[in-house]
């Protein structure tokens, strides 16, 4: 009982240094200015609503019989959702480095704040505008509402995992934050965002399943589309590749925990 005991109380304690540094967090990038916090989910939504309305203007459903609105709204929404991610905790550390002075303050804790505040921004992004959009018209509702909710918690998985092992290795070395900047770019193309792997060669498919985000788009849009698309996924490759990403992470995130001088 008094094993349970304590370990409980360590986690109250973790929980409200967390929910404290989420709301240092959101006050120290968007302000007390304009509206304030609300920027976490309209910068997503503005970005989203903006690819989503050039799409539609240049008559990309012209192209295929999936509504081009709704193929959008799953394509970037998701890509912000895994890439901002391992941006925001890339020298998270730097910052943060006066609150580790403060006994109960993890870097882990620091990290997951990040986390917290991304994974929020782009879910509440992304059912907003799904929202909207059926609301006027422009996309009809989702088939199947608990494989999009799968497909988001492993998308969500793989950014949070990418993250912390990003997020470890650039307090060790800088060339990792500069490298991963030109990486993001070169992945967005190759995430599944702008196509179905259904539409590629057979030959391209193959190549293009080993990124794992992939899976994790088709995954979405066959939630969303259903028997409209032919969706190519192995949900248990991801799964393994997201749980080697979260202990090569973790493993990290340990590592630098041992070497981080308060500033």
């Amino acid at each position: 009982m008094m094993r349970q005991s304590a370990l409980h109380r360590s986690l109250q304690i973790q929980l409200r240094v967390i929910g404290a540094l989420l709301m240092r967090e959101v006050i120290t990038r968007y302000s007390r200015h304009n509206i304030g916090f609300l920027w976490l989910f309209f910068e997503p939504m503005m970005f989203t609503l903006g690819v989503t309305t050039l799409w539609s203007f240049a008559g990309g459903h012209n192209f295929s019989n999936i509504p081009i609105a709704a193929f959008a709204l799953t394509g970037y929404s998701s890509v912000l959702l895994w890439r901002n991610m391992p941006g925001r905790c890339s020298k998270a550390m730097e910052p943060n480095l006066a609150l580790m002075y403060h006994r109960n303050v993890k870097v882990v804790d620091i990290f997951s704040a990040r986390l917290i505040l991304e994974m929020a921004g782009a879910t509440v992004s992304f059912i907003t505008l799904a929202i909207i959009f059926t609301a006027i018209g422009w996309i009809k509702p989702p088939e199947d509402i608990l494989k999009i909710i799968f497909g988001w918690g492993m998308l969500a998985w793989f950014g949070s995992a990418l993250a912390l092992l990003i997020g470890a290795l650039s307090e060790r070395s800088e060339i990792v934050e500069k490298l991963w900047h030109p990486a993001s770019y070169l992945l967005f193309p190759l995430s599944g965002a702008a196509f179905m792997v259904a539409w590629l060669p057979d030959s391209a498919q193959k190549f293009f399943l080993l990124l794992p985000m992939v899976h994790g788009i088709e995954l979405l849009r066959e939630g969303y589309f259903g028997s409209m698309v032919h969706a190519h996924y192995d949900i248990a490759y991801m799964a393994i590749v997201n749980l080697c990403l979260t202990l090569a992470g973790l493993s990290q995130v340990r590592v630098i925990s041992r070497t981080v001088i308060p500033g």
